[in-house]
């Protein structure tokens, strides 16, 4: 019998056959992983997802600029900055492919799937080897290995983030690939060249990992708290072992600098784009807990991801499930409690934590806005926390079983059978929660963003011309960067945002900037598509008003309709005036005016408005707000019946065209707001009065109207009959 731990010497007595067991049995394995992230990375990437969202879309947009040309280190132009190492493999990409889906996505899966198999070997080199007598310990390596790289490859939540095109999947394939590399170098005993030009490589990706997402920019901690534990206690060894290793850290940090030198030098010149993100993530935007309130909140959210609750944001997981599920976190908090209890003497369990709470904390130091944890932001520490969870099973095995006495042959296939045969199971699971499961429902299609590449697919084989002009509402922001990417017809074509203040003034101005304009087509959606949230009704109103109507053709997920004779001669406007009421409030703002209307026709407010059967209608309102006014103020619209009692609501946060809050406001400058209100389907016919109060939006608190003192304000009254 051989014991598990087998000692290089003893494998040099054994025959060939059996000194090559560990090597089929990771060859086995790399082939199990291989193929599990085949199937959840990279099968049917072409048409899964089937859009582009909006914020990473800005990597593609950038791409096509580098493929004209345009190169730099930091693009800080869109998506509150871009590091460049994603955009210049998108630009790859699409240049031997063309802007497409499977263009823009492969990058990133290829990136996630390659950290997968970089887990693998990290885990290899961490526990293939006694850390005190030098030993082989080829079935602990194989089995901690095998089981964190499984749990990566079968993980929901990391295929999410690969599928989804993020920049971000670049970030723990560099740093495990360096991570190793410094072990793998920096361990060796002899003064080779091969050892020498591994920590250079180790160095090259650490700097290079400044290029990839936001939260590397912890990453040197994690290196240097590492360095720093083997000098603990500090004392005579500690300075006898620092005069003997500092020429690897010389290499290794030299390396590391020269490939970091061109982002560094340009955030020395460009401070503001380096803390750009940062401000926009703040800790202090949450305005219901003190700094240290929220940071140990979040502490306690991202603590939970570890079994217990998971990141709500569809475009990140599925149904909100934990980073790990029940049976892995135990066994992750038992790799966490075993590897506190040996830190001092393996330092790769010390590895392992310093890894995981480093990489943790960049999220922990970021308002999240109601959505839990984001797993997104805590992508550098996945392979920590699979790698934890590989330990805590390998070593509650061993507590269990005491010392494990197996022949070669037995330990061999114990160990491959057992890791390769729960690698493929993980990974079957997988495949059915995310092309069964996921695939195929409303909620998907709305976190990808598949309208907007559908509507960019069928356009660019629209036969048109340059004079024509396309208008794609979109409820969410002026633009979308993957329609942008996709789109490559002759006619121009403008995301607008469909519910704007200013949204005749913004298509009045697109048109005339296009000079002749022969005909506009808008992009109408079905009404089936919810998440899209309606609006476009708004630019047809304002065509119809202002055009002349061609036509309609209908598509799989919208209609376009086409105008001609468009005037251009007088002001676009949804309406003609404003009128009462007007109302001062004690809070420092006031309502110079509204206006009520139903597509391109204003209606009185000071006689009853018959709403008809679509119930539907749009109303504008213009504010000002006086100096020094500090109060982020919100509007509620309540429908209330003959008899007073309410029966809708809906509330919005008062926003200027440039979606500041009223504490930004320039004082006494008038800002317009427009929103569409419909009627609840259910609500019985009858009398009823729209009602408006206007609140803090932090204390909730309502502000009264002056001379009148009451927070409430009559704006019209409606007769809502019977549907149909």
């Amino acid at each position: 019998m051989v014991p598990l731990a087998l000692s290089i010497n003893n494998l040099k007595r054994l025959p060939a056959t059996y000194r090559l067991l560990p090597t089929l049995v990771a060859v086995g394995i790399v082939i199990a992983l291989t193929a599990v992230v085949v199937m959840m990375r990279l099968y049917r990437l072409s048409d899964f997802p089937p859009g582009i969202i909006n914020d990473e879309g800005a990597n593609g947009v950038d791409a096509l600029q580098v493929l004209q040309g345009h190169h730099s280190v930091f693009f800080s132009e869109k998506a509150s900055g871009r590091e460049a190492l994603a955009i210049y493999a998108t630009a790859l990409a699409t240049h031997l492919l063309g802007p497409s889906l499977l263009a823009f996505h492969l990058p990133a899966a290829l990136a996630s799937a390659g950290a997968v198999l970089a887990v693998f070997w990290l885990g290899l080199l961490l526990f293939g080897t006694d850390e005190q007598s030098g030993n082989r310990r080829p079935w602990r390596g194989l089995a901690v290995a095998g089981i964190a790289a499984g749990l990566m490859a079968a993980s929901i939540g990391q295929t999410f983030l690969a599928r989804g095109g993020f920049r971000a999947n670049f970030l723990p394939l560099i740093l495990t690939l360096s991570l190793a590399l410094l072990w793998r170098s920096w361990s060796r005993t002899d003064r080779s060249k091969a050892s020498w030009w591994g920590l250079a490589l180790a160095g090259a990706s650490a700097g290079l990992l400044l290029y990839t997402y936001i939260p590397a920019r912890v990453a040197p901690l994690l290196f240097l708290f590492f360095g720093l534990s083997f000098l603990l206690p500090f004392g005579p060894a500690a300075r006898a072992k620092v005069m003997t290793e500092w020429p690897k850290a010389a290499v290794f940090v030299a390396a590391a600098g020269l490939i970091a030198a061109p982002i560094l030098t340009y955030f020395v010149l460009h401070p503001e784009d380096f803390f750009f993100r940062s401000r926009e993530v703040s800790l202090s935007l949450d305005s219901h807990r003190t700094q240290l309130g929220a940071f140990l909140n979040n502490v306690v959210d991202y603590l939970l991801i570890f079994g217990a609750v998971g990141d709500r944001n569809e475009e990140y997981n599925f149904a909100g499930r934990p980073l790990l599920s029940l049976w892995e976190a135990l066994f992750f908090w038992a790799g966490v409690g075993m590897s506190l209890w040996g830190w001092r003497r393996r330092p790769a369990f010390r590895l392992l934590l310093i890894w995981l709470v480093v990489m943790l904390l960049p999220a922990m130091l970021a308002y999240n806005r109601g959505n839990g944890p984001n797993s997104l932001r805590i992508i550098g520490a996945a392979p920590a926390a699979y790698l934890l969870v590989g330990v805590g099973i390998w070593e509650t095995a061993r507590l269990l079983k005491g010392r494990i006495s197996f022949n070669n042959a037995t330990a061999a296939a114990a160990v491959g059978l057992l890791v390769t045969g729960f690698i493929l199971v993980q990974g079957m699971f997988a495949y059915r929660t995310y092309f069964y499961e996921w695939v195929g429902t409303p909620q998907y299609y709305a976190a990808a963003d598949a309208e907007m590449a559908e509507a960019a697919q069928i356009l660019n084989q629209q036969s048109t011309d340059s004079e024509s002009v396309y208008l794609i509402p979109y409820h969410l922001s002026n633009g979308h960067y993957g329609f942008d990417y996709l789109y490559q017809g002759e006619a121009p074509a403008h995301v607008i945002h469909s519910t704007m203040t200013h949204l005749p003034q913004r298509i009045e101005s697109i048109l005339e900037s296009n000079g002749e304009v022969s005909s506009v087509k808008v992009v109408d959606w079905n009404d089936d598509l919810g998440w899209i949230g309606g609006g476009e009704e708004y630019t047809v109103a304002l065509l119809e008003k202002y055009g002349t109507y061609l036509g309609s053709k209908q598509h799989t997920y919208f209609q376009v309709h086409t105008f001609s004779d468009i005037a251009l001669d007088h002001p676009w406007t949804f309406y003609e005036s404003l009128g009462p009421p007007s109302v001062n409030y004690d809070g420092g703002i006031s309502l110079l005016g509204i206006a009520l209307g139903q597509g391109h026709t204003q209606l009185s407010t000071q006689q009853q408005i018959d709403l008809g059967p679509e119930r539907a209608f749009w109303i504008a309102k213009q504010w000002q707000t006086a100096p020094g006014l500090g109060t982020e103020f919100a509007v509620s619209l309540r429908l209330h019946n003959s008899e007073g009692g309410g029966v809708y609501q809906r509330d919005i946060v008062l926003l200027n065209p440039n979606h500041s809050r009223t504490s930004s406001w320039a004082p006494e400058q008038p800002v317009e707001t427009l929103y569409h209100m419909q009627i609840p389907s259910d609500l019985k016919p009858g009398e009823y009065e729209l009602r408006l109060i206007v609140y803090d939006y932090e204390t909730l608190k309502p502000t009264v109207e002056l001379g009148v003192w009451k927070p409430e304000a009559v704006l019209a009254s409606f007769l809502v009959v019977k549907d149909g």
